[in-house]
């Protein structure tokens, strides 16, 4: 069976095309600032991108009717549980009003539904950064109006634990795992027996990450709020401006690590707190598991410098054995994920 895989980001969609479990084409199509600066939401960017990703295909030698199935990267949607989902109308309507926050990944799922019904094939989307599947316990803060979030990189955090367990020669869902995604946004999840039962929120806490800040002084971020910068600017600051950014000027992390190498004292100190942030993450998750932990999985685009992943090991490493698996799996992850439902080896979860 052929899927036909679309993975919308900030700058760029990514295409693939999965022949069972063989990728057999792929492709990155850019988007410059001038393209997408245009529309005023991501919804509106719907067209441009369906348009962009037809013509790939075509270039690709593909037509519609060559696919099985089409699967799309999940967005910011209400929490579900982790599967696979069918997208349906109410997906469309989210995506579409985008209750829960706007982001490019919103119209993976809305796309694979528009270019599958020109051909009458399914669309599917799996994993998206919703998961939610933590304790009550869990979604405690220390304030009864605010609830924790969920949100993290569910897609490559759950692929790469059931490929982590598999080289334990276990199951996912009989495996305890701490995972590490490091990657431009860091997140660090526990993994307990197939479920996510915890995880420090890529957008809201724990360690920082290029330029996300995590966890800031809550009395020194009110300061902040109040200093006369408008909420944008604030969210703009944090969001996109802050962690490692904001020590260095940089959110490269092989200018960073090179300079680290040359001895360079600035950049070092701020790598050193990195690792040491990321080191508490990874110990508090090994406490959710109450330190039964089969092994800690470091993955994501960060994880290529062994010597980063080592450093971190120095701190954590008597938790448990620790397994390097670099890079992203998310196109794959995602073809897995429809070809399961087409394999009927799960149900469709209804969103």
């Amino acid at each position: 069976m052929k899927v036909l895989i679309i993975n919308p980001g900030a700058t760029s969609t990514k295409i693939a095309v999965f022949d069972e479990d063989t990728q057999i084409f792929k492709k990155g199509i850019d988007h410059s600032a001038q393209e997408l600066d245009r529309f005023d939401r991501v919804i509106d960017q719907a067209d441009f991108r369906q348009k962009a990703i037809l013509d790939a295909v075509a270039q690709g030698g593909f037509r519609l009717t060559d696919f099985d199935a089409v699967c799309g990267r999940g967005g910011l949607y209400r929490p579900i549980p982790s599967g696979t989902y069918a997208v349906s109308d109410a997906v469309m309507r989210d995506v579409e009003q985008a209750p829960y926050g706007e982001h490019p990944s919103n119209l993976g799922a809305y796309l694979a539904r528009r270019i599958g019904d020109m051909v009458g094939i399914p669309a599917f989307f799996v994993d998206p950064v919703c998961v939610d599947e933590m304790t009550e316990v869990a979604h405690y803060t220390g304030f009864a109006p605010f609830r924790r979030l969920c949100q993290f990189h569910a897609l490559n955090q759950k692929s790469i634990g059931r490929k982590a367990a598999g080289l334990l020669g276990k199951k996912y869902e009989e495996t305890n795992l701490v995972v590490c995604h490091l990657g431009g946004g860091v997140s660090v999840a526990a993994h307990e027996q197939g479920r996510v039962v915890d995880v420090f929120n890529v957008k809201d806490e724990g360690s920082m990450g290029l330029d996300r800040g995590g966890a800031l002084p809550v009395n020194a971020l009110i300061s902040y709020c109040f200093s006369g910068k408008t909420k944008d600017e604030v969210k703009k600051t944090l969001g996109r401006q802050s962690g490692m950014y904001s020590y260095l000027g940089t959110t490269d992390f092989r200018v960073i690590c090179a300079k680290v190498v040359e001895g360079d004292a600035k950049f070092t100190e701020a790598y050193r707190a990195l690792v040491y942030q990321l080191s508490k993450d990874i110990g508090a998750m090994a406490a959710v598991l109450h330190f039964d932990v089969d092994a800690i999985v470091y993955t994501g685009g960060m994880a290529y410098e062994e010597f980063f992943c080592n450093d971190i090991t120095k701190f954590v490493g008597k938790i448990a054995p620790v397994l390097r698996l670099p890079g992203e799996e998310e196109m794959r992850s995602l073809a897995e994920g429809a070809l399961r439902v087409l394999h009927g080896q799960q149900q469709a979860g209804v969103y």
